[in-house]
């Protein structure tokens, strides 16, 4: 299986690079407003930002980087989606299909030949769902920018293309200082930025099903059903949740309009998908919405897509396995389909060294400086998760928290494609079972 591991390693090593470049651009003086090289935790934590479409930002984007340095993270940010997008779609397939396709892949690699028909073909939509998508969005937003909001023809260009484009890619970087504080009563700025969420969040599986099968719910794939059903069910607590216990906060809903409160709601609760653009100051929040978004981000959105999190559909089947363990069932499942016992394997496995390196991640920066635990808390989620929302405490983190959280970016971005594609891929039987003994449970 030698063979099959060199591509699931090659994808971190890809990722790594491109953050290694795009620190070194960041880090040249034109890069910066000042004309002075960017320091080098500086660079280093905004490229990994960028390329893990996260969002954290540890200095303003608008003011401290120039036309030049925005335009890297620009650039970074549309390389790491569209990378994101093609491996974890390519090696999620290889994954998905079982052993007889694992088979053929070994076979494939180990000749040194590769069949690209599928392959190309996917690479094909990927493509052609990213420059439709991420095009229309900037249309929009260019002209509601010059037509409500005065702004120059070229600067409502280049915001309405920066905006769409990390909306696409689920980045969560702004060109303004407030993200998009500033447009939060206006549903034809915000609205194409959540379709432009959501839509990647779904993952390119259930782009591809839709695309093939439309709005047939019997031809559609288990990962299909489960992803919209899951992402549908989602975004409705976030939107009860954040609606309810904000509504009457003076410091976000408390001063809205009705309709005002709808939209923000709306948004907030698309953001934690992983989107990491605020029309609320998230700092502002109550506890309990903090809970909330908690909740929300360390599920994150669909597989194979720009989002990050453990996932809609290992949220959903660990779900499935407890209901079925509840209602003393043998087989866990949804949809009259039952699970795999790998996949369920993988689903735990997953979830559980998530909320590990979560924990050691929180706990050490805890244990360095006197931030609140919450706040603490909502940074590492948000960082592994690939978020970028925050309470505001990113750029007071010192050095090595800082780098603790770049890290984790990383990780949470590279690290559940490498693992659950090597899980299902690595798997192999011992010619051997040792003898069953069960410890006592609860």
């Amino acid at each position: 299986m030698s063979a099959l591991r060199d591509p699931i390693r090659l994808i971190p090593l890809l990722f790594a690079g491109a953050i290694i470049v795009g620190t070194i651009l960041l880090s040249l003086p034109f890069a910066t407003n000042e004309g002075v090289g960017a320091p080098l935790l500086t660079a280093l934590f905004t490229s990994t930002s960028a390329v893990a479409v996260t969002g954290l930002i540890v200095v303003d984007t608008p003011t401290y980087w120039s036309g030049f340095g925005q335009g890297v993270i620009l650039l970074l940010f549309q390389i790491g989606g569209f990378g994101i997008m093609t491996a974890a779609t390519l090696f999620g397939l290889m994954a998905g299909r079982g052993v007889s396709l694992r088979e053929r892949m070994a076979t494939q690699v180990e000749r040194n030949r590769l069949e690209t028909g599928d392959a190309l073909s996917a690479l094909k939509l990927i493509f052609a769902i990213t420059v439709t998508v991420e095009a229309v969005v900037a249309i929009i937003l260019t002209a509601r920018l010059i037509a409500f909001y005065d702004a120059p023809p070229l600067n409502a260009l280049w915001n309405g293309v920066f905006h769409s484009v990390s909306a696409f890619n689920n980045a969560g970087f702004s060109t303004y200082s407030d993200s998009v504080m500033g447009f939060q009563s206006d549903p034809l700025f915000l609205g194409p930025i959540m379709f432009a969420v959501v839509l990647t969040a779904l993952g390119f599986p259930v782009m591809q099903d839709l695309r093939a099968n439309h709005f047939s719910w019997r031809r559609w794939s288990l990962h299909t059903k489960i992803t919209v059903l899951g992402t549908g069910a989602l975004l409705a607590f976030g939107f009860i949740a954040i609606l309810a216990m904000e509504w009457d906060n003076p410091a976000t809903l408390g001063p809205m309009g009705w309709g005002s409160k709808i939209l923000n709601a709306a948004f907030h609760s698309v953001m934690p998908r992983t989107a990491g653009f605020n029309s609320l100051d998230v700092g502002a929040f109550h506890d309990e919405t903090i809970m909330a978004n908690f909740f929300l981000m360390f599920i994150g959105g669909g597989s194979a897509g720009t989002a990050g999190g453990i996932k809609v559909t290992t949220f959903f089947v660990l779900f499935a396995i407890v209901l079925s363990e509840v209602m003393g069932r043998k087989d866990a499942g949804l949809f009259q389909r039952r699970f795999g016992h790998d996949i369920e394997r993988q689903a735990l496995s997953v979830t559980v060294m998530s909320a590990a390196l979560i924990f050691a991640s929180t706990t050490y920066i805890a244990s360095i400086t006197p931030i609140p635990l919450d706040d603490i808390l909502f940074e590492t989620i948000s960082a592994f998760s690939t978020v970028g929302l925050s309470t505001g405490i990113t750029g007071d983190l010192p050095p090595s928290a800082q780098l603790v959280i770049v890290m984790l970016m990383f990780v949470g971005r590279v690290g559940t494609i490498t693992v659950a594609t090597a899980l299902a891929l690595g798997g192999r039987d011992r010619p051997y079972r040792y003898p069953q003994e069960n410890p006592i449970v609860g």
